[in-house]
């Protein structure tokens, strides 16, 4: 029966979507597997969107979506948000490419100190390059080689654990632990106290399921390594929307190190990090500083006009801290009206996450761990990822849901009806 209801939901959709099927078809013949972004990978194929304006999406094939993914947190700030296309209009009007300072950069970086709590910042490309760079720091600092992440993590493509070390990931020494384990964690701190260069660390493991961090858990974790000497980087790529100043500064801690990236840049590509002043100050290169060591931070895109304006005007104008409050209450409310609905079916699945961001789970109780994520009911999950589709929600194949600021109270209405109804289609499933 699994893989009957599999393949009736699968042709389903092909039959649906003819035109993105022949799009990736064709692009396959020149990209591997179609694209160039794995995540976006699902059987049979995955759609191609032609348009978006504020919270929906429409295909190839005249289908439109609301977009409950929100470009994998990325696109906070929704479809055409016309306050930073108007500004990085103006601005390319004057200047593209200029190879040397303009004055957004000294301005978003300053933004971004005031916002997070940072005495200095540096930008870069992506998420990735912001923790990679971040590690660097570390290691530099410390003169040590090892990094400690955690099972289930991911901060970037080089940088994946989501089971385990991946083989492609960058060559660094590191050591795993497992999250929200309190014991274990603090054991291989102690154990590889003298090499230990870093720690890094997501509050909720975005990638790895919408998994929030104990609070007991990251403060037992924060002290440990600062007790041995460890750099304490926190990975808030996706979780610095929530509150005012980030998900950490929820759980009352401040890492040494932050990683940004997403949804800052306003749909432009965008990484930062920053943090203490005596780990930044290896970057300054400046005559003034007279430093016998540095390091090298090149990258030619890494000030670009489009994504610092992009960026002054989503933490000046946009997404304020205010709004950033805001937002992240609208989310935990939308998350138990999501639990409520759940709790109306007998079929086991739960609702995972904090604020704005959250992931459906084939699983009778929400995940703690990596370890109850892999424990997933894997044709139940693709059942209710197609069941969603099929009335007009888009959300992630693995069951992340992300809300944007455009999203209306009616189209939320509209979702939670939508999945009741997914979950009434599926009530006769047998796992």
């Amino acid at each position: 029966m699994s893989a009957d209801e599999i393949s009736k939901a699968r042709n389903n959709f092909a039959d649906r979507n003819p035109q993105s099927r022949k799009y990736f078809d064709e692009a396959r013949k020149f990209l591997p597997g179609g694209h160039t972004r794995t995540v976006l990978t699902h059987a049979p194929f995955p759609l191609v969107f032609v348009s978006g304006e504020a919270s929906t999406l429409k295909d190839s094939d005249g289908h439109v979506y609301i977009d409950m993914i929100g470009d994998y947190t990325a696109g906070l700030l929704g479809h055409s948000e016309h306050r930073v296309i108007d500004a990085v209009t103006a601005v390319l009007k004057t200047n593209v490419s200029v190879g040397g300072i303009h004055p957004a950069e000294a301005r978003l970086a300053k933004l971004m100190c005031d916002r997070f709590a940072l005495e200095r910042v540096r930008f870069t490309n992506s998420g990735t390059e912001a923790n990679l760079m971040a590690i660097t720091t570390a290691m530099q600092a410390t003169g040590r080689s090892k990094i400690l992440v955690f099972h289930g993590g991911y901060h970037g493509g080089i940088l994946y654990f989501a089971s385990g070390a991946a083989p492609w990931n960058a060559p660094y020494d590191f050591v795993i632990a497992p999250y929200n384990d309190e014991v274990e964690t603090l054991k291989l701190i102690r154990v590889n106290a003298s090499s230990l260069a870093a720690v890094i660390i997501e509050p909720m493991l975005g990638s790895g399921g919408c998994v929030p961090a104990d609070p007991k858990f990251v403060d037992a974790v924060f002290s440990a390594a600062r007790e041995v000497g460890a750099v304490i980087v926190a990975d808030e790529v996706m979780t610095s929307r929530h509150g005012s100043c980030g998900m950490f500064n929820l759980l009352g801690v401040q890492a040494d190190i932050t990683t940004f990236g997403k949804y800052i840049g306003g749909g432009f590509s965008f990484g930062a990090f920053g943090g203490r002043a005596d780990l930044m100050d290896q970057f300054d290169t400046s005559p003034e500083a007279n430093r016998d060591k540095v390091i090298s931070h090149a990258g030619t895109f890494n000030n670009n006009i489009s994504s610092m304006t992009a960026g002054c005007v989503v933490l000046g104008e946009v997404f304020t801290a205010d709004v950033a409050i805001a937002h992240t209450a609208r989310g935990d409310e939308f998350r138990k009206s999501v639990a409520t609905v759940l709790a109306r079916h007998k079929l086991p699945v739960s609702v995972s996450g904090f604020g704005s961001m959250m992931c459906l789970h084939a699983l009778t109780e929400a995940p703690r761990s990596a370890v109850d994520v892999a424990k997933r009911d894997s044709v139940l999950q693709e059942l209710l990822f197609f069941g969603l589709l099929e009335r007009g929600i888009y959300i992630a194949p693995r069951g992340m849901i992300n809300l944007s600021l455009p999203l209306t109270d009616d189209q939320l209405a509209i979702v939670l009806d939508g999945l009741d109804d997914t979950l009434k289609s599926v009530a006769d499933y047998q796992g």
